[in-house]
């Protein structure tokens, strides 16, 4: 059995990956880079039924059952890693996470290519897919966002008021990652910069050119330490915690 010694998973557990390393991590296959949305989900953004309730549906009770998969068995730094997100969730809201034991839906974190995770509650097995390269507390915290609900944060219907997508920066045919999702409802949150559900500036950049610009100066965006107050107060009003 591999053995990983504590200073090494300290390391990895709490370093924060660069804008180029969320970058990399994205997936020109999957919505926006890293969702994986149903074929009902498909269906309600082709037809513009995107607010319909059963979009993005919640965990029940906020109750995620949980597996982790035999590819991260012996990989001591992503158990940790995802310890530490789930920890980060459960600290800052009313959801409560448990290993599975017979229920049919529930979420399973496993190898796979790049980050990425289902959006919502599915009523069956879903994953969480990370590649080593996603084995950062943020990162993950960011894919268990998605698989609780959330979408990006640039989404958002009122983002043009704060940040300006610089379309000719955008590689070619990626553009469909930086639409606005009308089911978004931000129950009246502000915008938050420092999301962690937020893209960076360089994502689905051509030669590492901006995207995205705030439209103050000096504003930083796209950070993957971890989960924001406001993505915390976000979370607890869409489960209606008290």
């Amino acid at each position: 059995q591999e053995y990983f010694p504590p200073a090494q998973k300290w390391s990895k557990l709490n370093h924060i990956p660069s804008f180029e390393e969320n970058s990399e991590s994205l997936n020109p296959n999957l919505l926006e880079g890293d969702m994986i949305i149903s074929p009902q989900q498909v269906r309600g953004l082709l037809l513009g039924q995107s607010r319909s309730a059963r979009f993005v549906r919640r965990w029940p009770n906020g109750m995620v059952p949980y597996t982790i998969d035999w590819s991260l068995e012996r990989e001591d730094v992503a158990k940790s890693v995802i310890a530490a997100a789930i920890e980060e969730w459960t600290n800052k809201t009313c959801l409560q996470f448990k290993e599975r034991t017979s229920e049919r839906a529930y979420v399973t974190f496993r190898i796979g290519s790049g980050c990425s995770a289902s959006v919502g509650y599915q009523g069956y097995q879903q994953f969480v897919n990370l590649a080593p390269g996603c084995w950062h507390m943020g990162t993950v915290a960011h894919e268990i966002g998605h698989a609780l609900g959330f979408f990006h944060e640039q989404s958002r219907l009122d983002r043009d008021r704060f940040v300006r997508v610089v379309w000719y920066n955008i590689q070619k045919g990626m553009g469909y990652n930086f639409m606005k999702v009308n089911h978004i409802n931000s129950l009246e949150e502000p915008y938050d910069f420092d999301s962690v559900m937020h893209y960076g500036r360089t994502f689905f950049s051509k030669k590492g050119r901006p995207t995205l610009f705030p439209r103050k100066k000096g504003i930083e965006f796209g950070q993957r330490e971890r989960e924001s107050e406001g993505d915390a107060r976000q979370m607890n009003k869409m489960y209606n915690c008290p």
